[in-house]
């Protein structure tokens, strides 16, 4: 009791299965919004004792900064082409024009390219509702047919890993692997998150913006072309023209 009391006194406490949250949030959100198709993740977390990269296509992102952590994400082959195909034709691209296995270099490189959005997404968040912020690398994605154990330099004192799974509209599996150092922010001090920056809104404002200058130019030209016609014409009425 007297540390639920201590707690409330000194802020609201976040801790490592909270960022974990946020990571799969991420994930959800980004590749629904990606793929026009709903994607889920289990209530149920994993507590493993390592990350591994495995098959069929696996994808490794290091982040630091206010923390440091690794995340990994693994797809089977049948839920890589089903992101993937999702993903291009939402883009308009043509069924026909799209890979057929995902071994090809073009799945890898897409696959990546939404990894590193869903990662991009996890740090804005980071740093809009938390005050800090944190890095991440290029995302690596391998194409693989046996399971590789990935050892990487992240810079972690006292790790804690996690596995989540989540599935595809059509139930195919894939699994997002999460290790990061054992940490807890405190909140010492109210504050409110900071305010998101929409760069698609902003390049509208800024649109919109010219538009309206634009407009309000050429009815000032307008106006002066008008004004200098009526002084033509009362010069020639006064000159009985």
């Amino acid at each position: 009791m007297a540390k639920q009391s201590d707690r409330n006194n000194d802020g609201r406490l976040i801790k490592t299965t909270d960022f974990l949250l946020k990571l799969c949030h991420s994930v959800t959100s980004v590749l629904t919004e990606a793929t026009h198709h709903e994607i889920n993740f289990s209530p149920m977390v994993q507590q493993i004792t390592k990350t591994c990269l495995k098959p069929d296509i696996g994808c490794f992102v290091l982040f630091d900064g206010a923390f440091s952590g690794l995340v990994v994400i693994n797809f089977s082959g049948e839920a890589a082409m089903e992101v993937y195909s999702n993903y291009l034709i939402n883009m308009g691209l043509p069924k026909e024009e799209l890979a057929t296995v995902y071994t090809s270099d073009e799945v890898g490189n897409v696959m990546g390219e939404l990894m590193n959005q869903i990662l991009g997404d996890f740090t804005s968040k980071v740093s809009q509702e938390l005050h800090t912020s944190i890095t991440q690398s290029q995302p690596k994605m391998l194409t693989l047919n046996r399971q590789v154990r990935i050892s990487v330099n992240a810079n972690l004192d006292k790790p804690k890993a996690f596995r989540v799974s989540f599935y595809t509209e059509k139930n195919n599996i894939f699994y997002m692997e999460l290790a990061m150092d054992s940490t807890h922010f405190i909140q010492m001090d109210d504050f409110s998150p900071r305010e998101e920056v929409n760069p698609d809104e902003i390049l509208a404002n800024v649109a919109a913006k010219q538009t309206q200058e634009k407009q309000v130019k050429e009815k000032e030209e307008q106006a002066n072309q008008n004004g200098t016609q009526d002084d033509a014409d009362d010069l020639l009425a006064s000159l009985g023209l």
